[in-house]
């Protein structure tokens, strides 16, 4: 490949600061409101127009699983207090995301509690001395400029920071390191809710006139589309669908999300008609909105002081060093070769002794200080990973460490190096206990 060299130049400094958060996702949102209302300065980066992530631009239906998370509380009870005209008489499931509303909530609250918040900005590297993180570089519209911080919590979702920094990591599954699909999530309205069909998983198996639904989508949707996945939306007649699908992504290269994002919006069309066609009341159903960006499942998996595991989470396990609790979702691996669920993968048959913890040291990146993992790139399995990444564990994840790194500001230390036993203390007054 050809290259060329950049010369040199000062970059200014626009803030320094106790915590610099990269990502403005569940566990970003999560990470900089308690460490902010923990006494730190805080500082959240977010290349998108809004945060929330996965939550907003890439509209998620709900938040998932069985997870009990301070953070996802907090904001859907703020959510649900904001009463829109067109709501009124419609009570929507609780765990349903109202985008629009959720967009706001989270610009309100990291406000209120003091975080510095930049959107539109791209966090394009760590800056190290030596095998320590001192802060970021980002770059916007205002140019190239530097964020110093005592300690950057990565929560981009794909480790960017912590590649950048130089943090060990493999991609996808460990025998050859292929990733789970991507989806586009798409909104449609127009639905008649009294006949309409939910199928909310893989194994949700509904009869239609024509046949089995998620049998139907198989045979007919165009692949590697194919199964059947549509959620009530926060709003009468509007369903949030979950069926765009795309195999052998990987989401850290921007020519691959390029094709995603085309081939995904493509199949749309192809989808509506099929829902026209085979599911009961959806037959005059209409696309409002698609995501504003892919939904990327599975990237980067970083090397921590140590690998949570699929056996980990089956049995429950209460680790000592928790810095996440209460966690609790199935193996959620999309088929890594067409729709449905991956022959690892386990839904409906997910069996574990209870809610999980996830250790701190899952967060600390081998070989690296001033970096705290928070969200989907902690260190994990492949299959422990497609229990974790979503939303509200991670967001448990992004707490506990945002908690962890205003601690150790306070206390003139290294986010390695904190006190454990008052980080818990803090965390169980901001209501995560084990």
């Amino acid at each position: 490949m050809k290259t060329l060299l950049e010369a040199a130049r000062e970059l200014p400094v626009i803030q320094e600061v106790d915590v610099a958060v990269a990502g403005g996702g569940p566990a970003g949102c999560a990470a900089a409101l308690y460490a902010a209302r923990a006494g730190a300065k805080v500082m959240l980066l977010e290349y998108s127009a809004c945060l929330g992530g996965v939550a907003t631009t890439g509209m998620m239906s709900h938040w998932t699983g069985a997870t009990e998370s301070p953070f996802v509380t907090e904001m859907q009870d703020a959510c649900h207090a904001l009463v829109w005209p067109v709501e009124r008489g419609y009570q929507p499931d609780y765990h349903s995301i109202n985008h629009e509303k959720l967009k706001l909530v989270l610009f309100d609250k990291l406000l209120e509690a003091g975080v510095i918040i930049r959107t539109r900005t791209v966090c394009a590297d760590a800056i190290l001395d030596g095998h320590t993180v001192r802060g970021l570089v980002i770059e916007s519209k205002s140019g190239r400029e530097a964020v110093l911080a005592r300690t950057v919590i990565d929560a981009t979702g794909d480790g960017d920071i912590a590649a950048h920094a130089g943090v060990p990591f493999r991609k996808g599954r460990d025998e050859d390191g292929r990733m789970q699909p991507v989806t586009t999530m798409f909104k449609i309205d127009g639905v008649d809710f009294s006949r309409a069909i939910f199928p909310g998983s893989f194994e949700s198996l509904v009869q239609v006139p024509a046949g089995e639904i998620q049998a139907l989508g198989k045979s007919i949707l165009p692949k590697p589309a194919g199964h059947v996945l549509l959620y009530r939306s926060t709003q009468p007649g509007q369903v949030v669908v979950n069926m765009t699908n795309l195999t052998d992504v990987d989401g850290t290269s921007a020519d691959d999300l390029t094709r995603a994002e085309i081939v995904t919006r493509r199949q749309i069309p192809a989808i509506m008609d099929f829902l026209h066609q085979y599911a009961p009341g959806y037959e005059n159903a209409y696309l409002v909105a698609s995501a504003e960006m892919v939904g990327v499942r599975e990237t980067r998996h970083f090397q921590g002081e140590y690998t949570l595991t699929a056996d980990d989470i089956v049995n429950a396990v209460q680790f000592d060093d928790w810095i996440a609790t209460k966690c609790f979702f199935n193996f959620d691996i999309h088929n890594l070769d067409g729709a449905g669920l991956d022959k690892n993968g386990a839904q409906h048959h997910f069996s574990a002794k209870g809610k999980y913890t996830i250790p701190y040291r899952c967060c600390l990146p081998a070989g690296t200080d001033g970096l705290l993992l928070a969200g989907r790139d902690i260190s994990g399995t492949h299959k422990a990973h497609s229990n974790y990444r979503v939303m509200p564990i991670c967001a448990n994840v992004g707490h506990g460490c945002g908690v962890a790194a205003a601690l150790a500001a306070q206390t003139g230390v290294t986010a390695r190096n904190v006190d454990l036993a008052r980080v818990h203390t803090l965390l169980e007054q901001q209501g995560m206990s084990l």
